[in-house]
């Protein structure tokens, strides 16, 4: 079992070693969600209805997802840095402080999904008909939320003591357990929609128990364990440092909850069922093409986390560049397949060709300035990675609250564009809290190294 060497390797090398078998499990893990939309779009007569109706489930999926990376997100850089500072007790702490938190969390968010399933439906805009397909399917999801926080949320740790491989595995275990389960509940065993949510509950099960075999086991330089009540009590800073430092991440995910939320409102009522639709496809089309950007972003991560906490500012700065020109590289590539070839990316998601004409223009919409995205997540996880929790709350909030809900309102009742200005709002603020957020970035980077600097030579 190799281990990446985050103290001496090449930085391009460790980057690489980290973000690619991250990039694979990443979109591994998309397939839990994006698997079961391209089955239950498929399921005869009710297929694109079901669909929308899945997809009005997204913002509770994406909370369950905030809080998750909130513990694991805002933990692993911390843990990486006390790493990279030779303090292994209070790494140790991290990382258990974390586990406790994810498993806490991940109880309190069942029952409260369970007992409030419909009520937050209906807030969000879900018809009766999407109701008799949206219901079902989120109480069976529900039931695995806890397999799910464990799985995602100590992923970040195995990665962070250079274990990418493992990390990987572990998303292959359940991702491939959702393949041959979707079809066979959905379809073989009759259970349509609710189907989906069975064979995704039993997949992210297997992939949190092999996480847990690996962190319990005897290979693992950092052995996680579950800390008591009074041992958490013990750790309540170390807890708030994860909670601030993950609040960003945790804000990003709610922010894109909000989004959706925002988005499905206003299609419902300018675009009917049809237009929730399409913005699940676009949605899933997004998830799937922005994962590697995740993938180098978060690569780069224990790099520059390990190398702030060991202060080899030189080693921080060619992480930087490294992981904004890899991001750069690919949303330019992207770019040019969605602008030629958006139907047969539809395609993976839906074959109902009654939609393509309403499909791609929103599709071409909502991309056009993908490229973009490289400014805002190399920016973000900059400021995640160097424990400035500020800058990295602010933009989140930044581009998703400030920019894109009231432009989600503005520009199709305001200025009059219709359902194609609830797809413009993403791309003008992919240009505008993008730029800003790269641009503070490398000012706040500059200002924070030259002091540093400074002070380690007095």
């Amino acid at each position: 079992m190799k281990q990446i060497d985050f103290e001496n390797g090449g930085t391009l090398n460790n980057i690489l070693a980290t973000a690619l078998p991250m990039m694979v499990a990443q979109i591994l893990n998309l397939l839990y969600n994006i698997v079961d939309r391209i089955y239950i779009a498929r399921i005869p007569d009710i297929g694109t209805t079901a669909l929308g109706a899945v997809g009005l489930c997204f913002p509770v999926v994406i909370m369950v997802g905030a809080f998750t990376n909130m513990f694991g997100s805002g933990g692993a850089p911390l843990f990486s840095i006390s790493k990279g500072q030779g303090d292994k007790e209070a790494a140790g702490d991290y990382q258990n402080t974390s586990f406790f938190l994810l498993v806490s969390t991940g109880i309190v968010l069942t029952v409260v999904g369970e007992i409030f399933g419909k009520y937050i439906l209906s807030l969000f805009g879900t018809s009766d008909l999407s109701m008799m397909y949206a219901l079902p399917y989120l109480r069976i999801f529900l039931v695995g939320t806890i397999f799910s926080m464990i799985s995602t949320g100590m992923n970040p740790f195995i990665n962070a003591q250079g274990f990418s491989l493992v990390g990987m595995t572990t998303v292959v275990v359940g991702a491939v357990a959702n393949i041959i389960l979707d079809p066979l509940f959905i379809f073989v065993f009759g259970f349509g929609i609710e189907g989906a949510a069975i064979a995704t509950v039993i997949s992210q099960a297997l992939s949190a128990l092999y996480v847990m075999h690996f962190l319990f086991g005897v290979k693992c330089d950092y052995r996680v364990r579950l800390l008591s009540f009074t041992e958490a009590k013990k750790n309540i800073e170390k807890a708030k440092k994860i909670a601030g430092l993950g609040t960003a991440a945790f804000i990003m995910q709610f922010t894109n909850a909000a989004v959706q939320v925002s988005c499905n409102n206003v299609l419902s009522d300018v675009g009917g069922d049809i237009y929730i639709s399409i913005m699940t496809i676009v949605n899933s089309a997004r998830q799937m093409m922005e994962t590697p950007i995740l993938a180098f972003s978060e690569g780069a991560s224990p790099m520059i986390s390990f190398n702030y906490g060991a202060r080899r500012y030189d080693r921080i700065k060619k992480s930087i560049f490294i992981m904004f020109v890899l991001n750069f590289v690919y949303t330019l590539l992207v770019w040019l397949v969605i602008r030629f070839f958006p139907a047969a990316l539809i395609g993976i998601f839906s074959d109902d060709k009654t939609i393509l004409a309403d499909a791609i223009p929103a599709f071409n919409i909502y991309f056009s300035t993908f490229v973009f995205m490289t400014f805002q997540h190399c920016g973000q996880v900059t400021f995640k990675s160097l424990g400035r929790k500020n800058q990295a709350i602010f933009f989140s909030l930044f581009r998703k609250i400030i920019i894109v809900v009231p432009l989600t309102y503005l520009l199709p009742y305001t200025f009059s564009k219709g359902t194609d200005g609830v797809f413009m709002a993403e791309p003008i603020s992919n240009v505008v809290g993008g730029l800003a957020c790269f641009i503070t970035m490398l000012i706040t980077v500059g200002y924070m190294f030259r002091t540093e600097k400074n002070t380690l030579h007095n």
